[in-house]
């Protein structure tokens, strides 16, 4: 007869196998660009965690570094690579990188991004031009340059981050707003083309992550607004928005999703205000 330690042991070890049939990412390939950020480092984390090969990819050589060394502090196999987002020629060096342990990647998460606050007459055209260029075009530029890949590999899975704002009116953000809007339509056209191809889309839009890009927006009324529209009257972490990146991007869990666009953002966008 089995004593009950034994059989709680063997119900942890079924629940352990079950859940990393579901979710686990051992031996697959996961490049995350904008990795070196706040999100982008806690996504790197998670998805690590779960046993994927991270390549972090990010504009600057020293913030690539240091969020490697933390991967590989936590037991997280990682590499990193310079990339600008607006250079296909710089996206297809980041690929080429990519490739090297395994001859694939099976996840890209992009997750670049810049923002500026102001109001709408404020708003110049080079600014517009930078912002949507870096959110909207890097996030199509890297996703041609990685399903090309991903068409001769097998498949695989991308998730893109899109915002609150994507389909919600927020105040000073009236460029990264329509950038985000427009990540979140060309997710599900990608979904949409390569359904049949076994490449996956699918879209994260965070709530209010404070964050160096957006920090600055953050005076005492708009916090205050803020507060007031997001039901658990909180910011979120971001180690909060691992569980859905797993779930978007599980060849398992996550099989039957595309086109999916999961919002994480503490109700905001259930909100009346």
């Amino acid at each position: 007869m089995r004593s009950l330690k034994q059989s709680q042991r063997g119900g942890a070890m079924n629940t352990q196998n079950y859940l990393e049939s579901l979710f686990g990412m051992t031996g697959q390939v996961a490049v995350v660009i904008g990795g070196a950020g706040a999100l982008g480092g806690s996504l790197a984390t998670g998805i690590g965690k779960a046993g994927a090969k991270i390549v972090v990819a990010d504009v600057g050589e020293d913030a690539c570094k240091t969020r490697v060394a933390q991967l590989a502090g936590e037991g997280i196999d990682a590499a990193w690579v310079t990339v600008d987002v607006m250079s296909i020629e710089s996206l297809r060096k980041a690929l080429a990188v990519a490739l090297k342990p395994t001859g694939r990647v099976d996840m890209l998460i992009n997750c670049a991004g810049i923002n500026v606050g102001n109001s709408f007459l404020e708003v110049d055209s080079e600014q517009w031009d930078k912002i949507l260029a870096v959110n909207l075009k890097g996030t199509m530029l890297a996703c041609q340059v990685f399903i090309e890949s991903m068409l001769h590999t097998g498949g695989g899975a991308i998730l893109n981050i899109g915002s609150v704002t994507s389909d919600k009116p927020l105040s000073r953000v009236f460029a990264y707003a329509a950038s985000k809007a427009g990540v979140v339509n060309l997710t599900q056209n990608i979904a949409q083309e390569f359904a049949t191809k076994n490449i996956r889309a699918n879209a994260i839009c965070p709530g209010f992550f404070p964050a160096e890009q957006n920090r600055k927006l953050l005076d005492e009324e708009r916090v205050a607004n803020i507060m007031r529209g997001t039901p658990m009257r909180r910011y979120g972490n971001p180690d909060e928005l691992i569980g859905a990146a797993l779930l978007l991007l599980s060849k398992n869990a996550g099989s039957y999703m595309t086109g999916s666009i999961v919002y994480v953002d503490g109700g905001f966008t259930c909100s009346w205000f």
